[in-house]
């Protein structure tokens, strides 16, 4: 029998026996699409199935993800800081003539929450808040806290079921891209490794590596490598991205998550790569065990992100870290707006603040990226401090 936490992470919480169980059944599934993929998948098929299996992966099954509770804190789960300030760079896309907003991934619902009362606030309600949400848990939770919270507004809110084909909208996706799933490669001195996944003896899961072949291969080759460094490429994200982009008839899309430009990506000191897995607020590197337990992310190469969108047709508005963005939308006049007298009030917003602002914390892991087209002038996150040279 596999263990769930295995000698080297004993030192985390261990799950309780109905979490055992659905981990157990998760296992099982993916044994099974190793045995009929003769005996060896990928890790960004792995990755797919553990986060995404329907009503078994990390993001279908219904426990408990964002917040103190769950496994990891994003932004919108500190407060609605977050929300209120990126509200003023909707708004303005939004007063430009671009009616509605779609979140993809809307996670706990918070941020359409805060968005949507902050937007109100400046008189400048979307048409239509469209949230798309491939799994029926989280959008069950979204549809509770936005007509617990929110009533007034919450008409405005719909759910889909996949992107438009044709979309004249401000798009957000908040640490959307960090969980679709990756390939891993290694480089060696005479080629490229894939290195995928197979079954273990005690019903647990090892790596393999093989070689690379066909698209993974193709775009191992346009990168830095150096023999022995270790890394990942999410194609599911470049298509992701290509795709928004083409679909953008009018509009932006702004997307955060924590990431780098393709040279520091793959530098060779980053040689053990970006992934990293979170549970109960801890986080480690091992992604073949806690299966369905744990969220497993990889950071974000922005220079192949940027890349796909000017595949797709769009103009790319800007690069920049949080921290500037968030400055740059006026972060700091929402805090001058409550008296710093007023401690009850001031004090949360002051720690939220930090949090999304210091280099040491979110200010500087997370970027902000932003493409689209038929939008004229610039997005007033990236008025100073614009990174797009560095991709």
């Amino acid at each position: 029998m596999h263990r769930l936490l295995p000698d080297h992470l004993s030192h985390l919480p261990a799950p309780t026996a109905d979490a055992t169980a659905h981990s157990g059944r998760l296992g099982a599934l993916i044994r099974q699409t190793i045995d009929d993929a003769g005996g060896w998948i990928s890790f960004a098929r792995y990755m797919d199935l553990a986060l995404h299996a329907p009503g078994l992966g990390y993001y279908s099954a219904g426990m408990h993800k964002f917040g103190s509770e769950g496994d990891f804190v994003t932004a919108p789960e500190l407060g609605p800081l977050f929300g209120s300030t990126l509200a003023r760079q909707a708004a303005q896309i939004l007063r430009s003539g671009v009616g509605d907003i779609i979140e993809v991934g809307a996670g706990s619902g918070r941020l359409a929450r805060d968005l949507l009362r902050a937007l109100a606030e400046l008189d400048c309600l979307p048409q239509r808040y469209c949230i798309l949400e491939t799994s029926a848990d989280l959008r069950a939770r979204q549809q509770m806290l936005l007509a617990r919270e929110a009533p007034q507004i919450a008409s405005r809110v719909s759910w889909l079921d996949a992107m438009p084909a044709s979309i004249e909208a401000l798009v957000i996706a908040n640490e959307v891209l960090d969980a679709m799933p990756a390939h891993i490669i290694t480089a060696r001195n005479d080629g490229i490794d894939e290195v995928g996944v197979t079954n273990a003896a005690d019903d647990g899961f090892v790596w393999q590596p093989r070689a690379a072949t066909g698209a993974v291969l193709e775009a191992a080759q346009t990168l830095p490598l150096v023999p022995g460094l270790t890394s990942e490429i999410s194609l599911a994200a470049r298509a992701f991205v290509k795709t928004l982009s083409a679909s953008l008839r009018r509009g932006a899309a702004i997307l955060i998550d924590y990431g780098f430009p393709q040279r520091e990506y793959y530098h060779p000191q980053r040689s053990g790569g970006t992934l990293m897995c979170h549970y109960r607020h801890h986080a480690h590197a091992d992604p073949l065990c806690l299966v369905g337990l744990q969220d497993i992310t990889t950071h974000v190469d922005f220079s192949a992100i940027a890349d796909a969108a000017i595949a797709g047709g769009s103009e790319v508005f800007g690069y920049t870290g949080q921290a500037q963005f968030l400055i740059n939308c006026g972060i700091t006049d929402l805090m001058a707006a409550t008296p710093a007298e007023d401690t009850a009030a001031y004090l949360p917003l002051a720690a939220q603040a930090q949090t999304l602002t210091s280099p040491a914390e979110m200010g500087e892991l997370f970027k902000v990226f932003a493409f689209g087209r038929g939008f004229d002038g610039a997005l007033t996150g990236f008025v100073r401090g614009d990174r797009c040279h560095a991709l």
